[in-house]
């Protein structure tokens, strides 16, 4: 059923869209994160603008983050006063990204950003993550505990604060700026950054693992939610449309995953995190090496 969207200006196929937004859902339940850095590539993939494809795809990690979040309210995973303080950052950095975004795309040059952003963050991260996960796992099936040292550079910040429920005791600079570089993520790329901000809350702030994914979601979804409206307000490339079958589909996506996410352990959850970061990854970066089909295109000015 092909149905067409009029702020991107192309017919896709509907089902393909639902199952985009199903598959990323699932991904948000599971690891915690937004996953926009899965379905950003993937609109360009089936031929929505990157300008569209990165504020409609906010839109939707939304939907799918509001699911996942109440499913670990349930089980009290969600360290609320973390999230608070780290949401705190993510707005700052998201009204600073749209205005790099903005400047970019006034220079015909965000489309070409935006990729290379996804090569380099997702090449990095996805690596280094892979490779501690597989580490972790070794470790554990041999019966070795894995220790990460609760002290750190950054307890020796100050304006420190008490976080109950992660168990912490830690300056709130860290989070903030955390969430500031998150959120400057999210408003250029299109996502939730739970790509950086999982391994961050782990590695660097010391939190447990099994407060991470629930605390990722509730701070991705106002800083998305804020993102989403200044690409609106700003550059009017949200297409509601496409936001609608993508909030569809992540919505039900992410109650499964959750279920999923649960059944298995932290190193496992890791390692297919950081596979699928990697697979994105190299497919962005071979389309970049590869010759385009078609050399040149036709544009709209303004649009990008």
């Amino acid at each position: 059923m092909m149905i067409y969207l009029p702020i991107a200006e192309v017919a896709v196929n509907a089902w393909i869209v639902l199952g985009l937004g199903g598959l990323v859902g699932i991904l948000s339940g599971m690891f915690g994160v937004g996953g926009g850095f899965i379905m950003t590539p993937l609109l360009f993939f089936i031929g929505i603008p990157p300008a569209v494809a990165v504020a409609t795809g906010a839109n939707q990690i939304v939907a799918s983050s509001v699911s996942g979040v109440l499913a670990h309210l349930q089980r009290k995973t969600v360290d609320l006063k973390m999230g608070a303080v780290l949401q705190a950052g993510g707005l700052a950095g998201a009204f600073c990204g749209v205005a790099l975004f903005n400047y970019l795309k006034s220079l015909g040059q965000v489309d070409l950003f935006v990729t290379l952003c996804y090569v380099i963050f997702l090449g990095v991260v996805g690596g280094l993550m892979f490779i501690e996960s597989v580490n972790a796992w070794r470790k554990a099936k041999s019966g070795a505990v894995p220790k990460r040292s609760r002290h750190s550079p950054i307890h020796g910040l100050p304006f420190k604060v008490r976080f109950r429920t992660s168990g912490l005791y830690i300056s709130v600079i860290p989070p903030i700026a955390v969430g500031f570089f998150v959120g400057v993520l999210t408003a250029v790329m299109g996502v939730g950054g739970g790509f950086i901000m999982v391994p961050a809350m782990i590695y660097l702030l010391g939190m447990p693992t099994k407060v991470v994914v629930g605390t990722s979601l509730f701070q991705i979804i106002i800083v998305t939610s804020a993102s989403t409206m200044l690409h609106a307000i700003t550059n009017q490339t949200v297409d509601i449309v496409l936001a609608v079958l993508l909030l569809i589909g992540g919505v039900v996506g992410a109650q499964f995953g959750t279920r999923i996410g649960v059944k298995l352990r932290a190193e496992q959850l890791r390692i297919l995190l950081a596979t699928l970061v990697l697979l994105v990854c190299g497919k962005l970066a071979l389309d970049l090496l590869l010759e385009p089909s078609e050399l040149y295109t036709l544009a709209t000015p303004g649009r990008s």
